[in-house]
């Protein structure tokens, strides 16, 4: 397949002109949105979520022996709507997979560069989002004898146990968190498929922030199913959901931006996948007997997102989300490379 060169300059912010990533004539995308296909996406990626769902909530909850495999079902619930407005509906009508963002993955240094910023930024913004907590009180950590994990670990061992010393477990811990990364990338395609490869590209005739915001808000609400449940925030209300909404804008602009940036689907799927193995950083550094309210000391919770609003206006005010790459834009047609 040819390769797909990089426009050498920015891309306006606002709706798209005559010419542009999403102009017919050189995309597969639609020169405007396609509500239809929208308002199908959404329907089919929310209605399955709570499809799959339903045996959680006729039966144990969160503490149903069926939960891992069903959220895990959940996550490609995304991707079967990929197909439904691919197939069914047909946008976009050609050209399906480079619309995506699935392939060719070209330019190769800058996918793979972007896929490796993927990969650690969400493990430095969960971890300046602890520390932040930590230092304004918001919860207590232990950073030197991680006294809350070392709690953790003596409760699901017998009596006497021989372990190695806590601190080795904390770095082991740490280490393992880019192979959990790659790992929880494979779940996290089906739900980066939608929302970054078919949501997004199909909202930008809107314009950047408004395609970054609302399809955060949709990725937020579409968790409504586990959310209500108690999942994440411990909140079985629409302040549990309200919560994941905010979350979901403000991580949404990050991996948006990845998969605008790149032009390519595979960062944003590195770094969902790296923001899922990060989740639980909190417990490994808290101090004993603190149990952290992940509403507000948690990656999705209210101090994320003013470290992430931090991350936004740097990204704005250096240009990165007026720069794109080629979203489903044929070579014959495309800009020369930069």
């Amino acid at each position: 397949m040819p390769s797909v060169p990089v426009p050498s300059g920015p891309v306006p912010s606002g709706p798209v002109p005559s010419g542009g990533p999403t102009d017919p004539a050189t995309s597969a995308w639609p020169a405007r949105v396609p509500w239809r296909a929208v308002v199908t996406f959404v329907v089919v990626a929310c209605g399955l979520a709570w499809l799959v769902a339903a045996p959680l909530w006729a039966g144990d909850g969160l503490a149903s022996p069926l939960f891992a495999v069903l959220a895990a079902v959940t996550m490609w619930t995304p991707a079967a709507a990929v197909l439904v407005v691919t197939l069914l509906l047909r946008v976009p009508a050609r050209d399906r997979l480079r619309a995506l963002g699935a392939w060719p993955l070209r330019p190769a240094r800058r996918t793979v560069g972007l896929t490796a910023v993927g990969l650690v930024v969400p493990l430095v913004v969960v971890a300046v989002t602890t520390l932040v907590a930590g230092a304004v009180g918001l919860v207590d950590l232990d950073l030197v004898g991680f006294s809350g994990f070392a709690a953790q670990v003596d409760a699901t061992l017998p009596a006497g146990a021989s372990v190695p010393p806590v601190t080795v477990l904390v770095v082991a811990q740490l280490l393992a968190i880019p192979l959990a990364a790659l790992v929880n990338s494979l779940l996290a395609l089906g739900e980066e498929i939608g929302w970054r490869g078919w949501l997004l590209p199909a909202l930008l005739p809107l314009g950047t922030w408004p395609a970054l915001l609302v399809s955060g808000a949709v990725w937020g609400l579409w968790h409504a199913p586990l959310i209500l449940l108690g999942y994440n925030f411990g909140r079985t209300d629409a302040v549990g959901v309200l919560l994941m909404v905010g979350g979901c804008v403000a991580w949404g602009v990050l991996l948006g931006w990845l998969r605008l940036r790149s032009g390519s689907l595979w960062p944003a799927v590195v770094a969902h996948g790296s923001l899922n193995a990060v989740g639980g950083l909190a417990a490994l550094l808290v101090a004993v007997g603190e149990t952290p309210d992940m509403a507000v000391v948690g990656p999705l919770g209210l101090v994320g997102w003013g470290v992430l609003a931090v991350v936004a206006v740097v990204l704005a005010a250096t240009g990165q989300l007026r720069r794109r790459g080629a979203l489903g834009t044929p070579a014959a047609t495309a800009a020369p490379t930069a």
